[in-house]
């Protein structure tokens, strides 16, 4: 038999005694503090000397900090699946990705119907499990908008919604040992666990021949189903690594209440055991010698996956790809996805997209941008969603990596008394957002988010980790600034933030104004002559004159009598059809409205942005006939202006400085559309990049002035020559 390939990992099987109470946990305590890489507890919920698993599970997750926990294995007739399903991503992101889950089709059926659980048969209970796995995945599934429905015979959900997503690709072990259950395994697990201890020789063999065959047969490779194994004290370290070499096993958990049984076996069995395999996978020939000759299928052109970035590498038939298939409003197949989880292994990545420049290369973050940019069919995307560091440091700055999204950011801070201003939306990615500018809800108070950027880190395109800064490499911190798609991938961000109250004024208005282009006028006026706590934005619809208009106005102010004095002005402008203000954390301005949380976007999105000084008479007339077409569109206009002014316009390479107005439309593309959008750019200037999908040169000499681009150009044939960054806002050298 093969070895798959998998890292070796080591675990406890601990019994979860009720007495003495907490000795279970501290069982696992231990397991985390001698190096275990994992801490299982079996589910008997009908044993009363018992404590319930889950309970266990998420008391032990809580009392630790790195070691990964799962049941061993959970008793699904007893943890209806729908239910398991979201505890389990609760669990998972509670721990931050530490949740793996072990199920099995229950053994012991009449101790399960004293519970109030169903009397099944065996083949019924297997039945049940099959049923469950499609019912766990689905409601993980959040990408997929449909309703959950599932009509099975033992388990069964009519059209739940989806959620919440997990913090990590949660992998499904299945305990079993009859060939049904193999084959199910096969085809949908990602995991078997045995007892070695009930095995008669030869059946672990035969049970990877069975998974293998199944697996095959369902298109996947038996590659992805990892092999684990309960172990006995008994079990000697050869035996254990001649099972890993020869069958297979990569994962050991050993079935003990004894600690220095368990200290044994993490210091010393585990120790040779490592040796051993390591040893024998790095001899020419042997079964397991190269991880990234396995990963072979997965490259590009057939050139293997660097070793460190295969494991989580994804085609698209592996399970977790279909992450990487939707933006908020774009959809694609990429060939390849990579996920590295270091700087380091950034670096890898960056180097193996040079060595094949003739396929697109996307960067994802947080995969929001309604450009859609960061995907593409056929190609690479480099995703950094996991590199999601949120580390306050000392007086008011702050470490991000590009994958955390703007919500956690917000929620970290608030207990400080701080935020950092940075768009509108909480599952918007760091890394994209704080590479173009960042207009968001502080901006007249504080400015654009790249304005409190202090230093970066970046991968650049010689596969490089280069820090940039006012004192370092200080010309490609002005690149950053504004135009970092094109100069590397951040893989660390340091910002300045500012302070905040417990709550601000949160206000929701709805115009029905008379006359749409007098309106724009009169609320641009109201907005520039307003206090710099208030930020606004104005989200409408096509509808001629008489179309309503939704206004979002954010007053940083505790104080209900300011904010109200201070929205005074806007309640002004036109008739008022709905009105409501609250107040409200700023963390919470970020949590998206229920059903918009996932991406799902599907073909080629459609967007313009451009810039306005002012609202004045030939903007707001050209916004009105914008308006007047019949293509289905949102136009947006939001604040700029006020702080943000503050910063001289060839400080960054965002350069659109004196603009008080960010205007955006998402929808359109017809030739009637095009034709009124290019007589309304006449009257404004620049862009913002990320809401822009027009690609080319001309779409770049619109995005960055004359005197930037140039600057912007001889950036780029410095730090990225060969223009291995060119699918996002491609700033040719040459």
């Amino acid at each position: 038999m093969p070895d798959y390939g998998h890292p070796l990992r080591f675990g406890s099987f601990i019994s979860p005694l009720a007495a003495p109470a907490r000795h279970a946990a501290d069982l696992a305590v231990l397991s985390e503090d001698i190096g275990l890489d994992l801490v299982t507890f079996q589910d008997h919920p009908y044993q009363a000397v018992f404590h319930d698993t889950w309970t266990l599970l998420s008391w032990v997750a809580a009392r630790t900090e790195r070691i990964h926990v799962a049941g061993n294995v959970l008793n699904l007739p007893l943890r209806q699946p729908a239910v398991l399903a979201r505890a389990a991503a609760s669990l998972d992101l509670l721990s931050g990705g530490r949740f793996e889950l072990g199920i099995g089709a229950g053994g012991f059926y009449e101790a399960i119907a004293e519970m109030g659980g169903p009397l099944l048969t065996p083949p019924d209970a297997v039945s049940g499990l099959d049923e469950a796995l499609e019912i766990v995945r689905g409601i993980w599934d959040v990408d997929d908008p449909a309703p959950l429905r599932v009509a099975g015979r033992i388990h069964h959900v009519d059209g739940p919604r989806r959620g919440p997503r997990p913090a990590h690709d949660i992998p499904i072990w299945v305990g079993a040992v009859r060939p049904r259950m193999l084959r199910i395994i096969g085809r949908k697990a990602d995991g078997w666990l045995p007892s070695l201890p009930w095995l008669q020789p030869g059946d672990f063999a035969r049970g990877n021949r069975t998974i293998d065959e199944s697996a095959r047969k369902a298109g996947r490779s038996p590659k992805q189903i990892v092999r684990l194994l309960n172990v006995s004290a008994r079990d000697r370290a050869d035996e254990l690594a001649r099972l890993a070499i020869e069958d297979g096993a990569s994962v050991f958990i050993l079935a003990s209440d004894d600690p220095d049984e368990l200290r044994r076996f993490a210091e010393v069995t585990a120790k040779e055991v490592r040796e051993r395999v390591a040893e024998a996978r790095d001899t020419p020939g042997a079964a397991g010698a190269s991880a990234s000759s396995r990963a072979a299928g997965a490259g590009i052109g057939g050139d293997p996956v660097p070793a460190s970035l295969a494991d989580r590498a994804l085609t698209p038939q592996e399970r977790g790809y279909a992450r990487y298939t939707h933006s908020y409003f774009r959809g694609a197949r990429p060939a390849l996805v990579l996920r590295p989880q270091s700087a380091a292994e950034v670096q890898d990545a960056v180097r193996y997209a040079a060595k094949h420049r003739e396929v697109p290369l996307g960067i994802f973050s947080g995969g929001h941008g309604l450009s859609g940019r960061s995907l593409n069919d056929g190609g690479i995307v480099i995703a950094v969603d996991a590199l999601d560091t949120i580390e306050l440091l000392d007086g008011n700055r702050i470490r991000l990596g590009p994958g955390a999204v703007w919500g956690d950011v917000a929620r970290a801070l608030a207990p400080r008394g701080l935020a950092l201003t940075s768009g509108d939306a909480g599952t918007v990615g760091v890394g994209g957002l704080a590479t173009a500018g960042g207009i968001g809800w502080f901006v007249r108070e504080h400015g654009l988010t790249i304005d409190h950027l202090r230093s970066v880190e970046v991968v650049t395109a010689d596969g490089e980790l280069v820090r940039a800064s006012v004192d370092e490499n200080p010309d490609l911190f002005w690149g950053m600034r504004g135009a970092g798609a094109n100069f590397g991938i951040a893989v660390s961000f340091e910002f300045d933030t500012d302070p905040v109250g417990p709550q601000v004024g949160f206000a929701l208005l709805l115009y029905v104004p008379e006359d749409i282009a007098v309106f724009l006028q009169d609320w641009g006026t109201a907005i520039e002559h307003a206090h710099p706590s208030v930020t606004g934005t104005l989200m409408i619809g096509p509808g001629g004159r008489q179309t309503a208009v939704q206004a979002v106005i954010v007053v940083d102010s505790d104080d209900p009598d300011t904010i109200v004095e201070r929205l005074r002005p806007f309640a002004e402008l036109a008739p008022l059809a709905n009105q409501s203000v609250q107040l409200v954390p700023y963390s919470d301005l970020l949590v998206p409205p229920p059903g918009t949380e996932t991406q799902h976007g599907h073909g080629e999105p459609h967007g313009h942005s451009a810039l306005a000084r002012h609202l004045d008479t030939d903007v707001a007339n050209g916004l009105a006939e914008l308006l007047a077409s019949d293509t289905s569109f949102i136009l947006s206009v939001r604040s700029a202006g006020g702080a943000t002014a503050n910063v001289p316009p060839d400080a960054t390479a965002y350069a659109w400085r004196d603009a008080n107005f960010l205007v955006v439309t998402l929808g359109g593309g017809t030739a009637d559309f095009e034709e009124r959008w290019t007589r309304l750019q006449q009257h404004m200037e620049g862009m913002y990049i990320s809401f822009e999908t027009d690609t080319g040169p001309e779409a770049v000499a619109r995005a960055f002035p004359a005197a930037h681009l140039e600057r912007l150009r001889d950036l780029k044939a410095h730090w990225d020559p060969a223009g291995l960054f060119r699918d996002n806002f491609f700033i040719d050298p040459a």
